[in-house]
């Protein structure tokens, strides 16, 4: 967990609630998650009715939700005004809609919870906490700022999430669903609950299970590709480059580039290590103690100008994948070749 999304959480369950709130960033699933736990506690259930509206920025603006904030809550102590989207709010990058938003801001009615939830979207610029009205939020409640994760903080997310829920999991199963889905959290939460409903009392979420259950093949993922290039198996690596071809939306190529260009920039840090110990090496490399073994071993299989060589080559690839140099190559042809160049 975040630290500032884990104290904001835990003051709105302890019911240290503020009038405003305006949380923001490229990260939704904590977006969310924060306003959910809002929604459990500001008003009780026998009120929501009345006094809990939920909005939705492309279907409103910031005169409509004004009105809401200021109106007073009906036979209750206080009402919630959530607006999700915010981002979308008609006018929302207006200097007069902005006032508008400060002034409330400034002097808010003690009756009213108001939660702008104000998701970055690709392409554009996020929230500017250099704004006056901004600030606002700020000064009177509380603002908030939530990136995404950097993908080598995906497997701890899902170990911790794991721990959450009361449940154990291997640091192969953390990799191995971070590997496959990616940093998007809300899909990775998901499908760590569908595992979580079919598991047995007491039963680790394992690699195995992880295969099983969210549809990844134990033959032919990246894991496995990675190992047989390490171990130098010709025709293992093939087997998972044709089986990666015949599943290209399972295992899109540009997916496995990155992964691939991940993995061998940590053997170089490896190779240019002086502490090569477990110990030493997890930390640098941003991995589980239980993986510097596989580490360890790629190094020692491939001397430090060949590794340079290869990530030379997944660049390449990457490139051709984009239609520069080869258009005409298809997916399961540039990572046929990429394996080529890799094994010689």
């Amino acid at each position: 967990m975040i630290p500032a999304v884990d104290a904001l959480l835990k003051d709105i369950r302890n019911k240290r609630i503020a009038p405003v709130y305006l949380i923001h960033g490229d990260e939704p699933y904590y977006l969310d998650r924060i306003a959910e736990e809002l929604e459990k506690v500001a008003v009780p259930v026998a009120e929501r009715g009345f006094n809990q509206f939920v909005l939705f920025g492309k279907e409103t603006d910031a005169g409509a939700v004004l009105n809401y904030a200021r109106r007073y809550p009906f036979m209750a102590e206080r009402q919630l005004v959530l607006v999700k989207e915010a981002q979308q709010l008609n006018g929302i990058n207006d200097k007069s809609t902005q006032t508008l938003f400060e002034d409330y801001a400034l002097n808010p009615l003690p009756s009213t919870i108001l939660m702008l939830c104000y998701v970055k979207e690709d392409g554009k610029p996020g929230l500017d906490e250099r704004k006056a009205w901004v600030k606002a939020f700020g000064a009177k409640g509380k603002l908030l700022g939530v990136k995404k994760l950097y993908d080598n903080k995906i497997p701890d997310w899902v170990g911790e999430y794991c721990r959450e829920q009361g449940a154990k999991v291997s640091p192969k199963a953390c990799q191995l669903l971070a590997d496959h889905i990616g940093n998007d959290l809300k899909r990775l939460a998901g499908e760590i609950d569908k595992i979580l409903i079919n598991l047995h009392v007491g039963e680790e979420i394992s690699a195995s299970t992880v295969e099983r259950l969210v549809g990844i093949s134990k033959e032919y993922n990246v894991f496995e590709l990675q190992k047989a290039l390490v171990q130098r198996d010709v025709v293992k690596a093939n087997q998972i480059v044709d089986y990666f071809g015949r599943n290209p939306k399972d295992n899109p190529l540009v997916v496995i580039l990155a992964q691939l260009f991940g993995y061998f920039s940590k053997v170089i840090l490896v190779q240019a290590s002086k502490d090569q110990t477990d110990k030493g090496l997890a930390p640098l490399l941003g991995v589980n103690p239980f993986f510097v073994k596989d580490y360890l071993s790629a190094a020692r299989t491939f001397p430090l100008p060949k590794v340079a060589a290869i990530i030379s080559a997944i660049r390449r690839a990457d490139a051709r994948s984009k239609g520069i140099d080869s258009p005409t190559m298809n997916e399961s042809d540039i990572l046929r070749e990429l394996v080529f160049e890799v094994l010689h």
